[in-house]
C-alpha cells in the first residue's frame, strides 16, 4: 500500500466548515459505538455496523445521515479496532494498562472508503458528494501526482485537518519494490543523545534537537496565549488567531523530525546490506525525568519505524538485538568496565583500550547479531548447542546509560529480510574486526 497525502486548497470558509461537520459527525459515530459495545455484553463488530444504520434513521440525530454510509462503517471500524486492541491485550496478559477504548474529543478526521467523492479525470481536484456537500477543492501534491494510479487503486480517501489547514490522503493498493545496490556492508548503530546515531566504523550522525532550537519561540508563544485566555468566559479571536501560531510551531517540529527520519533511515538502508540496532523499549526510557524531554525529541521510535519500512522496501536484513551488556562491556576482550551517564569515554581495565563510549556499545552490538548469523546458519540455534562448556548466566544489572529500564527482555528479532546468503557478509564481518587498529592507555 501507498499512501499519498495532497493538500485540500481553494476552498471557502463555509466549505472548510461542512468538512468540519464531516470530522464531527464521525466522531460522534465512533463514541456511539463505544458507549454501545460499553453497555451491551458481547457485542461484536457486526453489531456496532448495524449501529451506524439505527443512527442515520434516528430524528435526533439528523447529521449523522448527511455522513456517507462508509464513512460511517469507518468510524465503526475505528471504535472496533480500540475494542479489540483491548481484547488482545488482556488476552496476551501484558503488564500495565490494557488500553481500555476512550470517547474520542478532539478527533481530527473523517475516512471515505469507496463512495462519498469524486475525482475529476486530470485527478487534480476532488468533489465531495454526500450530504453535507463540502463542494470541489483543489489538490496540491507535493510527492507524486494522482494521475499516475488508476480510480480502482484507490481504497480509502482521508480528509485530515491541521493546524496549516486540511489534507486529503489517498490509500492506493499498489506494492512498492526498490532495487538495492548489494554493498557488502554491515553495521551496527547505537541510538543516542550527544549524537544521533553511532554505527559500528564510528561514524556519527548529529542529534538535531529541534525542540530545544525552537523552545525558546514556543515558550514566547504559548505566554501570549496565555494572557489571552479568559477562565469561564467565551474566547476572544485573538485567543484561537494565537492559538494556530502555538500549533503551527509544533506543526513544524513534528514534521522536522519526520523529515529527518525518514532520510537517516533511508540513507543508512542504501548503504549497508545488513544493519543490527538495539530494541530500546522507550516507553520505560521516557520515566527518567530528567531526559523524558530529550528523549522524545530525539525521536528513536520514529526512526526505526522508518528504518523497518525502508528495510522492507529495499529487501535487506533489519535486526533487533536486547540492549543489554552493550553499554559497559568491552568490544575487544569483554571484560565489563563500569560506567555512569557522564562517562562518555570507554576505558578497558584489562585490555586497555580506549574508544567512544557510543562506539563501543555500536560494536558490541554489531558482534552479538553476528555472532547469532552465525550460529544460524552453521544449522544451530544458540550457543548452548556449539559450546559444550557454555558460560554460567551473568547475574541481571542495569544498562547503566539511559536511565530507567532497559529494552525487551526477550531474544532477537528478524524484522525483514533473507538470512540465506549471509555467510559471505558474517565472515567479512568477522575478518575485518581489526583489534589493531582500536586505541590503548598506557598501564599506570
Amino acid at each position: 500500500m501507498l499512501v499519498v497525502e495532497a493538500k485540500l486548497k481553494n476552498g471557502t470558509p463555509e466549505q472548510y466548515q461542512k468538512l468540519d461537520e464531516a470530522i464531527r459527525t464521525s466522531q460522534f459515530v465512533r463514541n456511539s459505538c463505544v458507549s454501545y459495545w460499553m453497555d451491551n455484553q458481547g457485542t461484536t463488530r457486526n453489531d456496532l455496523q448495524k449501529l451506524c444504520a439505527v443512527l442515520a434513521n434516528n430524528k435526533e440525530t439528523p447529521l449523522v445521515n448527511k455522513l456517507n454510509s462508509q464513512a460511517r462503517q469507518s468510524a465503526a471500524d475505528r471504535a472496533w479496532q480500540s475494542i479489540n486492541r483491548f481484547y488482545q491485550n488482556c488476552h496476551a496478559k501484558i503488564p500495565g494498562k490494557k488500553g481500555f477504548p476512550r470517547f474520542k474529543k478532539h478527533s481530527r478526521s473523517v475516512e471515505y472508503k469507496l463512495t462519498g467523492y469524486k475525482l475529476s479525470d486530470d485527478r487534480r481536484k476532488i468533489r465531495f458528494t454526500d450530504g453535507f456537500k463540502a463542494g470541489e477543492f483543489d489538490l496540491w501534491c507535493s510527492q507524486k501526482t494522482l494521475v499516475y494510479y488508476s480510480e480502482q487503486q484507490i481504497k480509502r480517501v482521508r480528509v485530515v485537518r491541521r493546524a496549516d489547514g486540511y489534507y486529503c490522503q489517498f490509500l492506493i493498493d499498489v506494492e512498492r519494490q526498490e532495487y538495492h545496490k548489494p554493498t557488502g556492508q554491515i553495521t551496527g548503530i547505537d541510538l543516542g543523545l550527544k549524537e544521533f546515531y553511532t554505527d559500528a566504523q564510528g561514524n556519527t550522525v548529529e542529534n538535531p534537537r529541534y525542540l530545544r532550537k525552537s523552545e525558546k519561540r514556543l515558550k514566547k508563544a504559548q505566554r501570549r496565549l496565555s494572557k489571552r485566555f479568559r477562565q469561564g468566559k467565551k474566547q476572544s479571536k485573538n485567543y484561537h488567531k494565537q492559538r494556530i501560531k502555538v500549533a503551527k510551531l509544533h506543526l513544524k517540529v513534528s514534521r522536522q523530525r519526520k523529515d529527518k527520519a525518514i532520510k537517516d533511515a533511508l540513507a543508512l538502508v542504501q548503504s549497508n546490506d545488513l544493519v543490527v540496532y538495539e530494541a530500546l523499549k522507550v516507553r520505560n526510557l521516557v520515566k527518567n525525568r530528567q531526559l523524558a524531554k530529550s528523549i522524545s525529541d530525539a525521536s528513536w521510535y520514529q526512526f526505526t519505524e522508518w528504518f523497518e519500512f525502508f528495510a522492507k522496501i529495499y529487501r535487506i536484513v533489519c535486526v533487533a538485538v536486547p540492549p543489554h551488556f552493550t553499554t559497559q562491556d568491552c568490544s575487544v576482550c569483554g571484560t565489563i568496565a563500569q560506567k555512569t551517564l557522564s562517562t562518555r569515554t570507554h576505558q578497558c581495565p584489562n585490555c586497555k583500550t580506549i574508544l567512544d563510549r557510543d562506539h563501543n556499545a555500536a560494536i558490541n552490538i554489531l558482534k552479538k547479531e553476528l555472532q547469532y548469523l552465525g550460529n544460524h546458519l552453521n544449522g544451530t540455534v544458540g550457543q548452548t548447542e556449539t559450546d559444550p562448556n557454555p558460560p554460567p548466566p551473568r547475574p541481571p544489572r542495569h544498562r547503566g546509560g539511559r536511565g530507567g529500564k532497559g529494552g525487551e527482555e526477550s531474544g532477537l528479532w528478524i524484522f525483514s529480510g533473507d538470512i540465506e546468503n549471509l555467510s559471505c557478509l558474517v565472515e567479512q564481518g568477522i575478518s575485518n574486526s581489526d583489534v589493531e587498529r582500536i586505541p590503548r592507555h598506557s598501564v599506570a
